[in-house]
């Protein structure tokens, strides 16, 4: 049976509500962001998706504007941004793997009125932050320049060393911003979480041209602009929790102790979403090796250009799936099955509707967004392979609100083995598969390649859609009985 939240005598500004812990037997005020949790799913998914997708909206300006001032480099500091990619993204995958762990299992917490137990998460999640940083900046120094020979970088390894050195050094950085984000977002404050990523993002894209040019830092000023950029959302979020503390969150160092039974609910989920990415940096990594195979780094600056304009075209699609391990989370927290599956569906729709919109739009001016990137002359070379793969990857923009929201749904359930399992197969299965298959088997050379990444991830997003619907049937029809 689904629990509603009291709407009890009102307190400060920063606080809408009470509700009482069921644990604690007592009331609590509650913030705005957690009723909205905690109520309507339909108006949760659009109240809690349009911060973050206004913040990442404003995050695609920079991943522009970095794309851009990288590109006055010359094609091979393009490439070389293209190589240190897939480790960008496997620090990323750590970050990110215990945001979501942390913040489904806080917002389960809030569904279930558990209070202490939302801080004592909370808490966890910081210290294994602290853990992970650690062990993360020092063997990415160590083994750099090892991890550029072994990827195919060729010429552009100490272009990529350079750049990538940077963004190791500033683990901590990305780490406690990324987390301390994932934090405000479960508790349903996405404004605020919007507000910290709007000003790192607008501060990178003013940092951008004075270290690379400027400054003459070159590509490694490209990467110094993300970590001060970073820096100052954390900055900005260490006040609100530590200083201001006006968050629902509490942390509480002096009455920490270490519980197993948490660090293994964060890990179920945060364990198989940093998988997940790293998954995600595989694929990038085995793209890399076959279509600098088939082609050459031209070939792979293409495709890495291509894919911060596919990562810009699916950012409302991102900010609805991170708003939903949240709502999902509280909903399976109430055990309220069918407020989990409203929510979903309809974030899934409305989803699915905005890509198709976004496809038609970037189909129809691929060429000029392609001459976006390739200004100079070094890189003019590779506009009419990037105008090419820009139309063909449309294809998939409507089919991956399906999967990637479907993840989302088993993340905040706390199913994180099964959004793994359905990731794993699109990504680091399929993708690869039928890219090897169409380039080399049939003989298609590089457009095979890019073919062959549309044909996986269609096929596995409406998989795991499949599979998300089949699940939530089960569990309604178990509660019935």
């Amino acid at each position: 049976m689904s629990r509603k939240p009291l709407t009890g005598s009102q307190g400060t500004e920063e606080y809408s509500g009470e509700i009482r812990g069921e644990k604690e037997g007592i009331l609590q005020k509650t913030t705005e962001g957690v009723n909205i949790l905690l109520g309507d799913p339909r108006k949760a998914v659009v109240k809690l998706s349009v911060p973050i997708i206004v913040a990442m909206s404003v995050q695609t300006i920079y991943s522009l504007t970095d794309t851009f001032w990288v590109a006055g480099l010359g094609a091979d500091a393009l490439a070389a941004v293209g190589f240190a990619f897939p480790f960008f993204l496997i620090q990323m995958a750590l970050t990110s793997g215990l945001g979501v762990g942390g913040g489904s299992a806080i917002s389960r917490r809030i569904g279930a009125r558990d209070k202490a137990g939302v801080d004592n998460v909370a808490l966890h999640t910081l210290v294994i932050m602290l853990t992970l940083t650690v062990a993360l900046t020092a063997l990415g120094l160590a083994f750099v320049e090892d991890l550029f020979m072994y990827s195919g970088a060729g010429e552009t390894t100490e272009l990529g060393v350079e750049y990538a050195r940077v963004f190791f050094a500033g683990s901590f950085v990305f780490f406690f911003t990324n987390v301390a984000n994932s934090i405000l977002r479960s508790e349903g404050d996405s404004k605020r979480a919007m507000q910290s990523m709007i000003l790192g993002s607008g501060l990178n894209v003013i940092l951008d041209p004075i270290f690379i040019y400027t400054l003459g830092f070159g590509i490694s000023g490209a990467a110094l602009a993300t970590v001060v950029a970073y820096a100052s959302s954390g900055l900005l979020m260490f006040y609100w929790f530590f200083i201001k503390k006006d968050t629902y969150v509490a942390f509480r160092f002096s009455s920490f102790k270490f519980d197993r039974a948490i660090v293994k609910d964060i890990f179920r989920v945060g364990i198989p979403s940093s998988v997940e990415q790293f998954a995600l940096a595989l694929t990038a990594l085995i793209m890399n090796v076959i279509i600098a195979t088939v082609n050459s780094t031209d070939g792979v600056a293409v495709y890495a250009t291509a894919w911060r304009v596919t990562g810009i075209a699916v950012t409302p699609l991102i900010g609805i799936s991170i708003s939903m391990v949240s709502i999902g989370g509280a909903a399976f927290g109430e055990k309220n099955f069918k407020k989990a599956r409203n929510a979903f569906l309809y974030a899934v729709k409305i989803g699915f509707l905005v890509e198709a919109a976004i496809a038609a739009l970037v189909f129809i001016f691929a060429p000029e967004i392609a001459a976006i990137f390739t200004q100079t002359e070094d890189a003019a070379r590779i506009a009419p392979e990037l105008t090419k793969l820009l139309k063909i990857m449309t294809v998939f923009y409507p089919a991956v609100a399906f999967g990637m929201l479907s993840a989302s749904f088993f993340q905040g359930a706390g199913k994180g083995t099964s959004a793994l399992i359905a990731t794993l197969l699109r990504s680091l299965v399929m993708t690869p598969l039928f890219a090897s298959l169409f380039a080399f088997g049939f003989g298609w050379g590089l457009p095979g390649v890019w073919w062959g990444l549309v044909a996986g991830t269609v096929i596995g997003s409406m998989f795991t859609f499949a599979w998300a619907q089949t699940y939530l049937n089960c569990l309604m029809r178990a509660d019935k009985n």
